[in-house]
C-alpha cells in the first residue's frame, strides 16, 4: 500500500488537470453554443425577410409585365383633347396632375420632380406638332407595397403612359424603405383624334417599354 503513496500526488494532480480542462471546455463551448444559436436565429430571420422582399419584387415585376402586355395588345389610348387649339401646357397639366394624384394616393413621398418636353429620339416627337410628348422624372420614397400599387394604377389608367425606367434602391438605415427613381413619358394628341392605331402603339412601345423591367434590388 505504501508503494502507491508516492503516486498519490501525481494522481491528485491528474484529477485536478481533468477537472480544470472540463471546466474550461464548458466555459468556452457554452458561450460559443449560445452564439451559434443566436446566429442561426438571425439567419432564419434574414432569410424570412429576404423571401418576403423577393415576393414583393416578383409582384412588381408581374405588374410591369401586365402593363407591357396591356400596351402591346392595344388596350391603351393616347389622350386626346376634346377641343382644338389646346396649348401644350394644358395637355401636360391634364396628364401630369393625374400622375401626381396616383403617386400621392399611394402614400408615396416625392423628393424631387422635373420634366422635359419633346424628348429626343421619340417616334412621335419626330412627327411634328401632331403629338405632345413629355418626360416626367421623379425621385420618390415608398415601400414595395405602395410602389406596386402605383404600378397597378398606371396599368389601370385609361391613357398610354410609357414607363421609361424604374430604379429602386433600399434605404441603408431601413431596408423596408425604398428610394426610387421613376421616369414616365406622357403622350397626348394635340387635337381631337380617334383611338390610337395598332401601328402607332407598336411603334411607340417596341423599343421603350422594355426599360420598365429594370432589375429591382435583391436585398
Amino acid at each position: 500500500m505504501d508503494r502507491y503513496k508516492k503516486f498519490l500526488g501525481i494522481i491528485i494532480f491528474l484529477i485536478a488537470v481533468v477537472c480544470m480542462f472540463s471546466f474550461s471546455a464548458t466555459a468556452v463551448v457554452g458561450p460559443q453554443h449560445t452564439a451559434w444559436n443566436d446566429k442561426k436565429l438571425e439567419l432564419e430571420q434574414v432569410t424570412e425577410e429576404l423571401t418576403k422582399k423577393q415576393q414583393a419584387k416578383a409582384n412588381i415585376v408581374r405588374k410591369l409585365k401586365k402593363l407591357k402586355d396591356s400596351v402591346m395588345s392595344s388596350q391603351k389610348r393616347i389622350y386626346s383633347p376634346t377641343e382644338d387649339n389646346i396649348e401644350n401646357d394644358t395637355l401636360f397639366f391634364t396628364l401630369y396632375s393625374d400622375v401626381i394624384e396616383m403617386v400621392r394616393a399611394n402614400t408615396i413621398k416625392i423628393k424631387s420632380i422635373d420634366y422635359q418636353y419633346s424628348p429626343k429620339g421619340d417616334i412621335f416627337v419626330a412627327q411634328g406638332d401632331a403629338y405632345f410628348v413629355c418626360d416626367v422624372n421623379m425621385e420618390v420614397v415608398s415601400n414595395y407595397k405602395n410602389l406596386g400599387k402605383l404600378i397597378e394604377n398606371l396599368y389601370q389608367y385609361p391613357y398610354y403612359i410609357k414607363i421609361n425606367n424604374i430604379e429602386v434602391v433600399p434605404y441603408q438605415k431601413d431596408k423596408k424603405i425604398l428610394l426610387s427613381t421613376i421616369s414616365l413619358r406622357l403622350y397626348a394628341h394635340t387635337s381631337p383624334e380617334n383611338i390610337m392605331s395598332d401601328e402607332e402603339l407598336k411603334a411607340a412601345s417596341a423599343d421603350t417599354i422594355e426599360g420598365a423591367t429594370s432589375p429591382l434590388p435583391q436585398e
